[in-house]
């Protein structure tokens, strides 16, 4: 499938992780991505070796943008535009969690506000500047966020969790305000994904395997399948809902079942 042939997409977080396969997908099925990231030599070497790599005849390009500052975010969406001519698909990936501290009255206010910052307000922004490029992307502009099942139920990490269920509602009223001007607005919500983040944890991701009903944790390339979905215009008339992609952890009670019942 070549689904996004003459498509042009903006992926934040892009130099590693669900970012990087996000991207890599996109890219297999022709499109033209730009790798947003706060460690800009990461994303300029990601995109190097996706466009050396893709079978797709997808390129990519990078640069340095923290969600935090606007003016590099307005920077990130007019790049794009001026690199590869339109902007017409917004991939919302990048995000802050801090671990909790054991007792909730310890919880910083500075570890709050950065992971409500960079993971909701930073969306946030990037859709703020997007928009009106992909208003002009004749009726196939689309914005994927990643949310988390964070968002849905008790995972811990509060300010986390708070962030992402906050993207899910702001999914839900975006879709609404830009669905006549020909933008949908969608958000996969993952569970547990073997990324970075976990490196050097993988005893784990093999305990939180047990918890979930497909019996894996997810990859990268799960979550960038249903971000292609999505974005493409196979999802033509979707806009507003949160897929899970979880391996079934959301429906499924372990203690509950652990306790015999």
């Amino acid at each position: 499938m070549r689904r996004f042939e003459g498509h042009v997409a903006v992926v934040t977080g892009g130099g590693q992780g669900i970012g990087a396969a996000t991207a890599r997908r996109l890219m297999s099925e022709g499109a033209a991505v730009l790798l947003a990231d706060l460690d800009g030599e990461r994303a300029a070497a990601t995109a190097a070796a996706l466009t050396e790599r893709t079978d797709g005849g997808g390129v990519a390009d990078a640069i340095a943008c923290d969600v935090a500052d606007q003016e590099a975010v307005d920077a990130a969406m007019a790049r794009a535009v001026e690199r590869f001519g339109r902007l017409d698909v917004l991939v919302n990936n990048a995000y802050a969690c801090h671990v909790d501290p054991p007792l909730f009255e310890d919880l910083l206010d500075a570890d709050w506000y950065e992971d409500i910052e960079i993971t909701l307000t930073g969306a946030m922004r990037c859709a703020r500047a997007a928009l009106p490029y992909l208003a002009e992307a004749g009726g196939r502009g689309a914005i994927v966020s990643i949310g988390s099942v964070n968002g849905h139920m008790n995972f811990g990490n509060h300010a986390y969790s708070a962030a992402k269920a906050g993207l899910a509602s702001l999914t839900r009223t975006l879709a609404v305000h830009a669905a006549p001007r020909g933008v949908r607005v969608n958000l996969v919500a993952p569970g547990t994904v073997r990324t970075p983040a976990w490196d050097g944890r993988e005893d784990d991701l093999d305990r939180l395997a047990e918890i979930y009903p497909l019996g894996r944790v997810g990859e990268p390339d799960d979550i960038a399948s249903a971000v292609a979905f999505l974005a493409s215009g196979d999802a033509a008339w979707v806009t507003g809902v949160v897929l899970p992609v979880d391996g079934g952890v959301l429906i499924h009670n372990a203690g509950f079942r652990g306790a015999g019942a």
